[in-house]
């Protein structure tokens, strides 16, 4: 095998789970004999084959197996049945922080995690500035990691871990990572190793990113595979998995869209009073909502829902419309629509716009965008918190004060 080349042939991966945890040596001996395990097969007959170079994703939902195969080709676990076999060094984005000590600091946690990955410790010498850059840590890598937020922490994880000189690169959901602006490092130098030749097996419920990333994608559906082929047909299989459900699990884990398909909602953009396009408004300034939707075929008029959110995800507005008020007819298979908002309600803070296209009854769900856009709302004068009120100040006279002046 060359490296960076992946085999998997008729690879199946089975566990014992016992209904009860024995805690102490006496339930073990009392329940021995008494308790039988249950055989959960995670995979079952997985086979493809991976050339160096190559990207490839896993999508499908919880509890489809995809941690399981990524940890079959990191070689945590071994198959039951069949072989994985990696050709090459294989470097791992799955537990970013792993192995750090909460009362070392942040420089000397790069050396304690980069020998557990394998690296030398004058290679870490030599990148130790390049890590710190790259984790944006320069100021708080002498301190103990147990002072750092959640996002500090999991940065110099990923920072350490993609530094490692790999063959083949496998990624669980490490665009969860902090800011947006981190994450488009993390792409940044995910797609160095690409085009340096590397392989990248890549788990993610963020259609998007897999897209981008990634040529070809396997659904795996119950442990079996599913589907086998070009990214784009993987994901529109995978969201038509996910159809029926108006609020899966998986958004938890970074699934950003999902539906049946048969209509879309595409080319969503926020206009400006000049009608260009903008992430960033004055509270009370004017805006507007655009989009497209496409149809496969003519079908009855869908309707539109949307929801807007601030960032801790609490609901602000929300609504529904009918896009046969919108001009959808019984031949339509494209309409473009706006929505005008002459003076922005919002005061101050970052939102997030929800749209979703079901059928008429609203039990048929077509196409759901969690995110389908994010605009940051900076205050116009005085105002603060979410919402701007809109009102006028006036003084009054008071009664008894008149009588006093009167007599």
């Amino acid at each position: 095998m060359r490296p960076g080349e992946i085999v998997a042939e008729h690879a199946s991966r089975r566990f014992k789970v016992y209904p009860r945890e024995s805690r102490r040596l006496k339930d073990a001996i009392v329940a021995r004999g008494r308790s039988q395990p249950t055989d959960v097969v995670a995979l079952k007959d997985i086979s493809f084959r991976v050339e160096p170079g190559g990207s490839i994703g896993l999508v499908g939902r919880n509890g489809s197996g995809k941690t399981t195969l990524l940890r079959l080709i990191s070689g945590i676990i071994k198959p039951s049945s069949g072989r994985v076999e990696v050709a090459g060094r294989v470097g791992s984005l799955l537990e970013l922080g792993a192995g750090f000590h909460p009362d070392l600091t942040g420089r000397e946690n790069v050396f304690l995690n980069g020998s557990i990955h394998g690296l030398k410790r004058a290679y870490l010498r030599e990148q130790l500035d390049e890590i710190v850059a790259f984790a944006g840590l320069e100021e708080a890598i002498d301190r103990p990691v147990r002072t750092y937020s959640s996002g500090m922490y999991m940065r110099l994880g990923f920072a350490i871990a993609a530094h490692i000189d790999a063959d083949v690169l496998l990624l669980d959901e490490v665009f969860a990572v902090g800011d947006e602006q981190f994450q488009r490092k993390c792409f940044g130098k995910i797609f160095e190793f690409k085009q340096r030749g590397g392989t990248i097996v890549f788990v993610s419920h963020d259609a998007s990113a897999v897209e981008r990333l990634c040529d070809r994608a396997i659904l795996l559906r119950d442990g079996l595979v599913a589907f086998d082929g070009p990214t784009h047909d993987a994901i529109v299989r995978y969201r038509q998995l996910l159809a029926g459900d108006r609020d899966p699990a998986e958004r938890g884990a970074g699934l950003k869209e999902w539906g049946s398909g048969e209509v879309r909602i595409e080319d969503v953009e926020l206009r400006g009073p000049d009608g260009e396009p903008r992430t960033q408004f004055l509270g009370g300034e004017p805006l507007s909502l655009h989009l497209r939707v496409t149809a496969e075929r003519p079908l009855a008029a869908p309707r539109l829902s949307f929801e807007l959110r601030d960032s801790s995800g609490l609901l602000v507005s929300g609504g529904a419309q009918s896009t046969a008020e919108l001009g959808w007819d019984s031949q339509t298979t494209e309409l473009r629509a706006r929505f005008d908002v002459d003076n922005l309600p919002l005061a101050d803070g970052r939102f997030h716009v929800r749209l979703g296209l079901t059928d008429d009854s609203g039990e048929r769900l077509y196409h759901w965008l969690d995110d389908a856009l994010v605009f940051v709302v900076y205050p116009g004068g005085d105002d603060r918190g979410v919402v701007r009120l809109e009102g006028r100040w006036s003084g009054e006279e008071i009664g008894a004060q008149a009588e006093r002046v009167s007599s």
